[in-house]
C-alpha cells in the first residue's frame, strides 16, 4: 500500500517542499531513494527503534521509500518523523487520514522522542505559502513557527502524540504567538545606550553620521579609549526594524540554529563581533553543508571587527566583494546558494603594535617603521569601502567622572530616522538603493553635486593633506548624509569641510 506525506529542505534562506512516498508490498528488503545522504539513510535504525517503543511494528515486507524531487539531495535527519509516520500508514497500522494536509518535520531518539531542529521559520513560510492546513514538528520549536500565522503549528513530544492527532483522538491545540504584538514590544529593547558614555562627543557625531547614511566606520586609537564601548551602542541609534526585515534577518538566525526555545522574531538590529582568530568560512559562510557565516548572521545589522589588523589578511579580503553587492554567493559543485548580506561594517584597530602613537600623554615604544608596517596589513581595496576614518582619544579624568547628562539613543534615532527618510524619498525611484552609501559612482555626481567653493574646498584638501583619489566619492557620499541631517537640499561647504575631516587615515604620511 502507498501512503503520501510532506517534509521541506532548506536551501540558504528558503525552503522547499518534498514529497515522501512510501509504499509496503511483497518482500523483505528496505530501501530509501531520492538522493538521501548518509544522516537520511541512516534513519531507517531510529524509525524501526522508535516505532516499536510504541508497541507498532516495522513491517517485514519490501519497503521503498523515496524522496521526491530525487535530483535535489536530502541532508540531515528532518525526515525520521514523517518516513516513520508514511510507513504505520502505508502498513495499515494506524489510519491517518489527515496526513497529506500538514507538513511534517522531526528527528526521533529511538525511545520515540523528538528532538529540535533548525532553519524551521523558512520551512513554515513555505508550508503556508503551499497551503497546508498545518505543521507538525518538535515541540521545542513550535514557538519558532509560531511566527508564521495563518497556519496550525502542532508542537509534539514523541512520536505517539503526533498519531493520535492526525487520527483524531487526541488533538493538540495548535501553538498561538501574536508576532506583531511582541514584535512591537522588543522592537526597542536596547540593553545600553549612548547616555551611559561620557565624552567623545566627536565619536558620536561620526556615529550619527554613519547611521543616517549606512556608511561604514573605522575607529583608530590607543586600548582603553572607548572604541568598543562606543561599537556597541551604534544599533541603538539605528532606524527601528520594518517587519520585512525582521523576518528575513530572523531567518538568517533559524538556519543557523542561533534561536532558541524561547524564539520570537528578531526586533533589534543584531550586532555581530566575531574574534580576530575567525575563519575565512566562519566569517562568510559556507562549509561541506553550506551555513550562514557571520556577514549574514549581522545582516540588516552591525559587524563589529575588533583589532581589525589582527584578522587574518584572507579573511577581510573575502569581505571585499560582499560590501559592494550585499550578499554572498556560496557554490559547490551541485548547488549555488545566495545569504545576505547587508550590514554596516564597524572595525577598530590601535594605531600602532604598543598601542600609543599619537596618544596626548604616553610615548609611543615601536621601531621605526613600525606603524607603517602595522596599517599595512588592512589592503587599501578594503579600506576604499570604509567611508569614515575617525581618531579616538582617551578621555580626561574629569570628563570621565562629570554628572553631565549625555545625549540619549532616542534623541540621536530621531534625528536619523528623519535623515533617512529624505533618503527614502530621493532613492524611492531605485529599489535596490535605501541610503547613501549604497550609491554607485554616477549617481553620487548627479545627487552630490557641490559649487564653486566646495570644489576648491575639496581640491585644497586633497592637495594639502594628501588625500587619495578614492578618498573623493567617499567624502561627497558622507557630505550629503550630513546635509541630510541638518535638512537642507544642498551640500554647502560646512557638510564638506566635516566629512574631509573624517579621512585620515587616506592622509600621505600620517603614519610618519
Amino acid at each position: 500500500m502507498l501512503a503520501k506525506t510532506y517534509g521541506s529542505a532548506v536551501y540558504g534562506v528558503n525552503a522547499f517542499i518534498i514529497t515522501i512516498e512510501v509504499d509496503v508490498g511483497q518482500g523483505t528488503q528496505f530501501f530509501m531513494v531520492g538522493l538521501p545522504d548518509s544522516a537520511v539513510k541512516e534513519s531507517q535504525q531510529r524509525v524501526e527503534a522508535a516505532i516499536k517503543f510504541f508497541n507498532y511494528h516495522m513491517p517485514r515486507q519490501k519497503i521503498v521509500v523515496n524522496l521526491a524531487p530525487a535530483d535535489i539531495k536530502k541532508e540531515g535527519s528532518f525526515y525520521d518523523l514523517p518516513i516513520a509516520l508514511a510507513i504505520l500508514s502505508a502498513s495499515n497500522q494506524v489510519d491517518l487520514p489527515t496526513l497529506d494536509q500538514y507538513l511534517v518535520m522531526g528527528e526521533l531518539s529511538l525511545d520515540g522522542q523528538l528532538r529540535p531542529l533548525r532553519g524551521i521559520l523558512p520551512i513554515a513560510i513555505e508550508a503556508r505559502k503551499q497551503g497546508f492546513k498545518g505543521f507538525i514538528l518538535p515541540k521545542e520549536n513550535a514557538r519558532e513557527a509560531a511566527i508564521v500565522d495563518q497556519l496550525e503549528i502542532i508542537g509534539v513530544t514523541n512520536i505517539k502524540e503526533a498519531v493520535e492527532h492526525l487520527n483524531g483522538k487526541n488533538i493538540i491545540a495548535p501553538m498561538q504567538y501574536d508576532t506583531r504584538e511582541n514584535f512591537e514590544f522588543y522592537q526597542n529593547e536596547y540593553e545600553v545606550d549612548f547616555s551611559d558614555v561620557q565624552g567623545q562627543e566627536n565619536i558620536k557625531r561620526a556615529f550619527e553620521i554613519a547611521a543616517a547614511g549606512g556608511h561604514n566606520v573605522i575607529m583608530i586609537g590607543p586600548p582603553g579609549a572607548g572604541k568598543t564601548m562606543l561599537a556597541k551602542r551604534l544599533p541603538s541609534i539605528l532606524p527601528p526594524l520594518s517587519l520585512y526585515e525582521a523576518l528575513e534577518t530572523t531567518k538568517i538566525h533559524s538556519v543557523a540554529g542561533k534561536l532558541g526555545a524561547d524564539a520570537h522574531l528578531i526586533s533589534t538590529r543584531p550586532f555581530q563581533a566575531p574574534h580576530h582568530t575567525v575563519s575565512d568560512v566562519a566569517l562568510v559562510g559556507g562549509g561541506s553543508i553550506p551555513q550562514p557565516g557571520e556577514i549574514s548572521l549581522a545582516n540588516n545589522g552591525i559587524l563589529f571587527l575588533d583589532e581589525l589588523p589582527e584578522f587574518k589578511r584572507s579573511a577581510l579580503e573575502v569581505l571585499r566583494q560582499p560590501l559592494e553587492e550585499r550578499h554572498i554567493t556560496i557554490s559547490r559543485a551541485r548547488v549555488s546558494i545566495d545569504y545576505p548580506a547587508n550590514f554596516m561594517l564597524i572595525a577598530s584597530m590601535n594605531p600602532c603594535p604598543c598601542g600609543f602613537y599619537n596618544h596626548p600623554e604616553k610615548e609611543c615604544i615601536c621601531p621605526p617603521g613600525a606603524v607603517q608596517r602595522y596599517l599595512n596589513k588592512i589592503s587599501g581595496p578594503l579600506l576604499d569601502r570604509i567611508d569614515l576614518h575617525v581618531e579616538v582619544t582617551p578621555i580626561s579624568f574629569d570628563q570621565m567622572t562629570s554628572n553631565r547628562k549625555s545625549e540619549n539613543s532616542t534623541a540621536i534615532r530621531d534625528r536619523v530616522i528623519s535623515a533617512r527618510n529624505r533618503q527614502k524619498l530621493r532613492f524611492e525611484s531605485h529599489p535596490a538603493i535605501h541610503n547613501n552609501a549604497m550609491m554607485p559612482p554616477q549617481m553620487v555626481k548627479n545627487i552630490c553635486s557641490i559649487n564653486a567653493a566646495g570644489k576648491i574646498l575639496l581640491k585644497t584638501a586633497m592637495d594639502r593633506l594628501g588625500l587619495s583619489a578614492r578618498a573623493y566619492d567617499r567624502i561627497l557620499k558622507v557630505a550629503r548624509t550630513i546635509a541630510d541631517l541638518a535638512g537642507k537640499d544642498d551640500i554647502l561647504i560646512e557638510h564638506l569641510a566635516e566629512a574631509i575631516q573624517y579621512r585620515s587615515l587616506d592622509r600621505e604620511n600620517w603614519a610618519g
